[in-house]
């Protein structure tokens, strides 16, 4: 019943959208047409979709929850629950593979384990590949967006070579606008990195704004070389933290593979949840909380993002 009643809502979401150019930033995640590139949502529709984990005080993953075991605040106050799912749904990801020079002692063991990732993920997920160092290259072939083709796409992995310099920044921003494309409601990143940055056209500061606009979960996998002066591993927890994913930082490349098999199985049991958020509840940034509890289940935790950026439509700001 919820589950109908989910889909009756992004149904009525998507039917009043309206198109604009440049594209302003959503928290609404709906299917696109295949032929529109930027949307916005009217303000009386708009929705807010989160990706909620649930853990127990063991760190076991919490299935079989309902509507009524989730409360959820924006700027600390309450909000109603308009869509909940449990379902293990198919995702829009994109892996992001840091090729830059400093990568190449890891290299055999990052494509092994992003492999890994594709193989323990939804068959049906819409997955992309963007390689990066001096630039971002798409590991897909031209005209390709998106693929279920796990042949193809261990071949977009190997696509690129380790050289250059490294543009995090860039690749993040590249991932999120790409991401924006897919049909799935439920959007990713996995990002192997050292999480360094050396040649982006972006700041780190507009990097994480086009982040706070996203609702997409944003996983982080660090690896490091000794005496490497670029490495970053906050910025891999940051983005993680803020989007409700996880940073992992393993070693070896047994851990990688552990890493990328964690991640494909958080994004798989992972929650949805939608609310319609008011615009006369703060600012642009809305902080967001997610509780959970249920009887004779003690230490429960939810784990999603903090937060998101709110943009005010012109006929709110008159």
């Amino acid at each position: 019943m919820e589950r109908r009643m989910a889909i009756r809502v992004l149904l009525v979401a998507s039917a009043v959208f309206f198109f604009t150019s440049p594209p302003r930033a959503l928290p609404a995640l709906v299917p696109l047409p295949d032929d529109t590139p930027d949307f916005t949502i009217r303000s009386d529709v708009r929705l807010v979709l989160l990706d909620v984990s649930v853990k127990d005080r063991d760190g076991g993953y919490v299935n079989g929850l309902s509507k009524d075991n989730f409360k959820v605040d924006e700027n600390g106050k309450p909000q109603q629950i308009t869509v909940f799912a449990d379902d293990d749904i198919p995702v829009t990801v994109g892996i992001l593979v840091d090729d830059s020079r400093s990568m190449m002692p890891n290299r055999d063991a990052v494509m092994t384990a992003a492999a890994t990732f594709i193989q323990q993920s939804n068959p049906h997920d819409e997955t992309f590949v963007l390689n990066f160092n001096d630039r971002v290259t798409p590991g897909l072939p031209k005209g390709v967006l998106f693929s279920d083709d796990i042949e193809q796409l261990r071949s977009a992995l190997w696509r690129g070579f380790p050289e250059g310099r490294t543009a995090l920044n860039d690749a993040i921003a590249d991932g999120l606008k790409q991401l924006k494309l897919g049909r799935c409601d439920k959007k990713a990143l996995v990002v192997i990195s050292d999480g360094g940055d050396n040649a982006s056209q972006i700041k780190q500061s507009q990097m994480l704004k086009l982040v706070d606009q996203s609702l997409a979960t944003i996983y982080t996998i660090g690896l490091f070389n000794p005496g490497d002066a670029d490495q970053n591993p906050g910025i891999l927890r940051r983005l993680a933290r803020i989007t409700g994913g996880i940073s992992y930082f393993p070693q070896g490349a047994g851990g990688m593979a552990d890493a990328c098999k964690s991640i494909a199985k958080d994004i798989r049991t992972r929650y949805t949840i939608g609310y319609h958020p008011l615009a006369q509840n703060g600012g642009s940034l809305r902080r967001i909380k997610v509780h959970v509890s249920a009887p004779g289940r003690r230490g429960l935790t939810a784990r999603t993002r903090l937060s998101y950026r709110y943009e005010q439509t012109a006929d709110q700001n008159e």
